[in-house]
């Protein structure tokens, strides 16, 4: 038994601040503002000025994929190519890997305005095959090494351009699942604990984790089940299929199905593919791509709906919003199921009529505030592809928050770096200031929010008498910095069932024959 004494952001429903917080063999015994004599005795830890809140939650990442290019080279913060192809040199010298990945490349922030071409892929990594993902996860660069070796699967397909060298669409995928095909057992495993714990680092305890990328046998899936279910030192992982077969979550015991890539509706602003109502302001002959009709989708939603599943799916524009808003929808009032938790992942840029059927329907969305003024996708981008009024309409969070919407957040690494204090940050300081969240509602949205979007609240999210205690320490106060000053705030520690964080430290053999037999949830 310890008592933490200090400033506590317990994020229950009046969002309290206590001055104590007992804990005992990894539960909540008691929070609150006086300690009751039978705790007294009890050793102390003076938080000083330091704050407990509950642990972060990640709800919208790709483990997976997260994990495998968190072991390559992350070229997000590199301001032109030639600083990228010197990163490139500099990596490829040092790395023993067969086939190198970087990723985080911009053409929007980097002053020549462009991706790297083949060409100059070349001139930085000749020998090896090496790939270079854009940061929004749905194209890259390939170099002549890698070309050769992926040509006879990709040649064939949409999204093929060998001139540049840049892949996308199907063709990305294809070039994505042979270099997931690549990798062994032991690499990935290895990749994820090692995920994991830099996870803890940013103070998040667990992780809603969209997994089916390409994989052989859905092994990613397979492989991240086991390990949640193994997992060591209080680590929590919830596993989405990203499929449209509800079986691939059924036969491993998974209550949820859904994410991106095969539950993507449309794709994204940087391939200018996310599904609009009106054309790009830049080309008035796209409108994007809507990648299924809405009889495919109703089908999907119908089939997980009736077998009790959780959906999310994947909408960025206008268009897929919609329809995913009325498939959801449609299914929901053919079968009511309460209490279902069906969800919307990003929800860029809703309708008004999207947004009164998701509230009437109760459907949540796993947003990314780090989307907001972000560097990679800058709001001058937005605006020439968008035009001003509809730029505007980007993450409405406080439309959504005040229309009944429940709010969580996510990083969809690797397409940003998962940083809950950056979330936050983002929400309370919106570019359209009237759309920002305030601190309390920031920090709910990162903490109980995410573990009540997989019916986790009522063992975590806050911290109350009774549930698990999960912990971020951070250095000051959310609700008293400032929201101009949230940014500078650092988490100092993950406290775990109790416990602080420690490392994954299990042997791939041991990490999955446990998970095999584990009855942990997932």
């Amino acid at each position: 038994m310890q008592v933490y004494e200090g400033t506590i952001l317990t994020v229950d429903a009046q969002d309290s601040v206590a001055s104590y917080l007992v804990e005992d063999q990894g539960r909540i015994l008691y929070v609150g503002n006086g300690l009751p004599r039978e705790y007294c005795s009890a050793p102390r830890i003076h938080l000083g000025s330091s704050v407990a809140c509950p642990a972060f939650v990640d709800t919208h990442e790709h483990l997976a994929s997260f994990a495998t290019f968190h072991a390559g080279l992350n070229v997000m913060d590199a301001r032109s190519n030639k600083e990228i192809q010197s990163m490139i040199r500099d990596f490829a010298a040092k790395s023993r890997a067969k086939t190198l990945i970087a990723f985080g490349a911009s053409p929007y922030s980097v002053e020549e305005g462009c991706l790297l071409s083949r060409r100059e892929l070349d001139e930085a990594c000749p020998d090896r095959p090496i790939m270079m993902v854009k940061y929004d996860g749905h194209a890259c660069i390939v170099n002549s090494a890698l070309l050769e070796l992926v040509e006879p699967k990709v040649k064939d397909l949409r999204g093929y351009h060998p001139q540049s060298g840049e892949m996308n669409q199907e063709a990305f995928f294809a070039v994505s699942d042979f270099i997931t095909g690549s990798l062994s057992l032991p690499e990935l495993v290895s990749n994820i604990q090692a995920a994991m714990d830099y996870l803890a680092s940013k103070g998040i305890g667990m992780v809603h984790s969209v997994s089916g990328v390409g994989f052989a046998g859905n092994l990613d899936i397979t492989l991240e089940t086991w390990l949640a279910k193994s997992a060591q030192e209080g680590f929590a992982i919830r596993v989405f299929p990203q499929s449209m077969d509800i079986q691939v979550a059924q036969k491993r015991g998974l209550p949820r199905i859904g994410g991106c890539f095969e539950c993507a509706l449309d794709g994204c602003f940087g391939s200018q593919d996310a599904a609009l109502l009106e054309p790009y302001s830049n080309d008035s002959a796209n409108s994007g791509v809507l990648y299924y009709t809405d009889e495919q989708v109703l089908a999907f939603c119908r089939a997980a709906h009736s077998a009790g599943l959780q959906i999310e799916m994947h909408a960025i524009g206008d268009a897929a919003f919609n329809q995913a808003a009325r498939c959801l929808a449609q299914v929901i009032d053919e079968n009511p199921r309460p209490d279902h938790r069906h969800g919307i992942i990003h929800a860029c840029l809703p309708t008004p009529q999207g947004l009164e059927v998701c509230a009437a329907h109760h459907i949540q969305f796993p947003m990314q505030t780090s989307f907001i003024n972000w560097p990679q996708e800058p709001d001058s981008y937005l605006r020439e592809i968008l035009g001003d009024s509809r730029a505007e309409k980007l993450n409405p969070l406080r439309s959504y928050w005040d229309a009944g919407i429940v709010l969580s957040a996510g990083s969809d690494a690797p397409c940003t770096d998962p940083d809950p204090i950056l979330w936050m940050e983002r929400a309370c300081n919106h570019d359209i200031p009237e759309q920002s969240l305030t601190p309390q509602e920031a920090l709910r949205m990162c903490t109980y929010n995410g573990a009540w979007t997989t019916f986790d609240e009522q063992e975590r999210g806050s911290l109350e008498a009774g549930k698990i205690c999960d912990m971020a320490i951070l250095s000051g106060n959310p609700y008293e910095c400032g929201r101009e000053r949230l940014g500078e705030l650092k988490v100092e520690s993950l406290i775990l069932s109790g416990k602080p964080y420690g490392r994954q430290r299990q042997s791939v053999v041991a990490a999955v024959a446990k998970g095999m037999f584990s009855r942990h949830r997932a």
